[in-house]
């Protein structure tokens, strides 16, 4: 009997979107189907392993098959089968495997490698064994400086160190608002709540290796003395949501979770809360509010909530990325994972490459790398090869970095001296026909809108911030505009409770610090160089270029264009919607944009 070859499909949101779903069931039915007594290979399905651009992608033992379509799939059967194929024309490239040995993966290690829905294969990875030392071998003093060796700081944004979360929640007890009958308790809490605009590396994981998650939250219970977890998950991840419910059984079935963890006297259990997506819920105040069934507002700290948190017990808050750390840390020493990294922040930090990139994905490197290093090197640089002019980093409350600083490290403390933040590991990659203006009017009407309104400064100052962007957008920015911006940001700044509020203006600040000219140039040239912004676009026709083919008439929807035939046509701008219709169609490049 022939050897059965071990398939895999991508199933994780971008693999599924890509039509991985249609490709695993002909994979599936076909193979059931096929003659038992020459070979019975099993087809299982695994999360994204990053190159989310190659969807949908198929593993044959070796072997990588990328978008693989029905055609595709057709080939790989006769491969399988020993017949004559062409499976090679859906083969990995070299250059597409080498994103994957440019990178150190610690999080996202088994994200594309097991099957997310069986645990038996995390175990295999050496799953739980972390967490077992912990429960039987190590005391929680052990264990909590076992990760402040490692260096280990928060992946959701702030980069606080793990470890003193840890320390403070184990050292807390209940406050005084705490009636003395109720039972002082801790609790564990997972932000899942991931809600940056092109930021996915926690969906991700959660898709495709929950157990190191739900390890890593068992470790960290151990170590603060908590019995009882939540992970707040927001309810748009419903592949995320179902994934992390089986797991939570199967490891229940395991007695990894639940009662006598591992035959000892602690015990830990588990449950998901689904949040309705509130950007503001990323703030653990917040958050914990949602949890209590109340509007996601932040309040003021202290009390921190290691001290005060949910239903007013210590409550230790990390991300997913951070739990998914933690076993790795366990077992092969907190020391190795110090090694990696720079002085200020150690480990590796996972991104999610979007915009303008040829790779787009997943890309997990140790800190210290530069913003080339990942951008050029693992994301195979700009779209068409244009020039690369920003990357904008830390999500809507981020900033964007132009291209002259390249060359910047990424850790947390040098990110923050361009004016952006690591946050939680967006990077929107930027190319030269990227209107600054306009992107920093994008980011800034996302924070406006998902600011709770709790403090002035934050739910009126960004709206009125928000306006004069749109303003200057559309053509009728005014003197003093810039000015205006600037000192709307540093009050916004000053005034506002939480961090949304605090580095909503940073989008702003950051394209007036390093892209001054093209506020200028919209204000007072009443220009838009990169030719996004609409309002300050004008289309005119080259006479010498036209030819009269009228195909642009044709396809004008406003009626804007004159002219016979094999006579050069006008654009009536009184009329002219600037759709850009005419662009597309014409075959003689004679429309031009000023």
């Amino acid at each position: 009997m022939k050897t059965s070859p071990k398939i895999t499909v991508g199933k994780g949101s971008c693999g599924i979107a890509a039509g991985a779903s249609e490709i695993f069931e002909i994979l599936s039915n076909t193979i059931a189907n096929h003659a038992p007594d020459v070979f019975t290979p099993s087809v299982s399905a695994v999360g994204c392993i990053g190159m989310c651009y190659l969807e949908p992608i198929v593993n044959v033992d070796d072997k990588t098959f990328i978008k693989v379509d029905q055609k595709g799939a057709g080939e790989i059967l006769k491969l399988i089968k020993g017949e004559e194929n062409h499976a090679e024309n859906y083969e990995i490239r070299r250059e597409d495997l080498e994103i994957l040995s440019a990178q150190t993966r610690v999080a996202l290690q088994n994200c594309g490698i097991i099957n997310p829905e069986d645990i038996r294969e995390y175990i295999e990875k050496d799953g739980y064994t972390a967490a077992r030392k912990c429960v039987l071998e190590m005391s929680p003093e052990d264990i909590i400086a076992e990760i402040k060796t490692s260096g280990l700081s928060g992946r959701g944004g702030a980069g606080f160190p793990t470890w003193f979360k840890w320390q403070a929640a184990r050292n807390a007890s209940a406050g005084n608002s705490v009636s003395p009958e109720r039972k002082a308790k801790k609790y564990i809490i997972c932000n899942a709540d991931e809600g940056d605009p092109g930021a996915f590396m926690d969906r991700a994981i959660l898709e495709g290796d929950p157990h190191a998650m739900l390890e890593g939250m068992l470790i960290a219970a151990r170590a603060i003395g908590s019995d009882e977890g939540i992970i707040y998950v927001r309810a748009e991840y419903p592949l995320a949501i179902i994934r992390l419910e089986k797991a939570i059984v199967q490891a229940r079935e395991k007695n990894f979770l639940g009662e006598n963890i591992f035959g000892s006297d602690f015990n830990f259990n588990l449950r998901i809360k689904a949040g309705a997506g509130a950007f503001v819920c990323g703030e653990e105040t917040a958050l914990i509010a949602s949890l209590e069934g109340q509007r996601g507002m932040p309040r003021l700290k202290p009390p921190f909530p290691a001290q005060e948190g949910y239903r007013k017990m210590p409550s230790n808050i990390n991300n997913v990325e951070t739990y998914a750390n933690v076993p790795w840390i366990i077992r092969n020493g907190g020391s190795k994972f110090a090694a990696m990294g720079t002085e200020n922040s150690k480990g590796t930090k996972v991104f999610a490459l979007t915009g303008k990139i040829k790779k787009g994905g997943l890309a997990e490197v140790p800190m210290g790398k530069t913003i080339n290093d990942v951008v050029f090197g693992v994301g195979g640089g700009i779209q068409g090869d244009r020039k690369l002019k920003a990357v904008q980093m830390g999500g809507p409350s981020g900033g964007c970095i132009p291209a002259e600083l390249g060359n910047t490290q990424i850790d947390y403390r040098t990110l923050a001296q361009t004016g952006a933040i690591m946050g939680s590991g967006g990077m929107v990659v930027m190319d030269d026909t990227t209107c600054m203006v306009d992107m920093a009017r994008f980011f800034l009407d996302f924070t406006c809108k998902e600011s709770c309104g709790k403090c002035v400064h934050c739910r009126i100052g960004t709206r009125r911030m928000s306006e004069i962007l749109e303003r200057i957008c559309g053509g009728e920015g005014r003197d003093g505009d810039i000015e205006l911006l600037e000192e709307l940001a540093e009050n916004i700044k000053q005034g506002s409770l939480c961090a949304l509020g605090q580095t909503a203006p940073n989008p702003v600040l950051t394209t007036l610090r390093y892209f001054r000219n093209e506020y200028e140039d919209h204000i007072t040239g009443r220009k838009c160089t990169a030719l996004q912004c609409k309002a300050l676009l004008s289309y005119n026709i080259e006479p010498k270029a036209c030819v009269g083919c009228t195909l642009c008439a044709k396809k004008c929807p406003a009626g804007a264009i004159t002219g016979a035939v094999k006579v050069p046509h006008k654009i009536i701008h009184d009329k002219c919607v600037k759709c850009g219709e005419c662009v597309n169609v014409c075959k003689f490049n004679a429309v031009a944009i000023n």
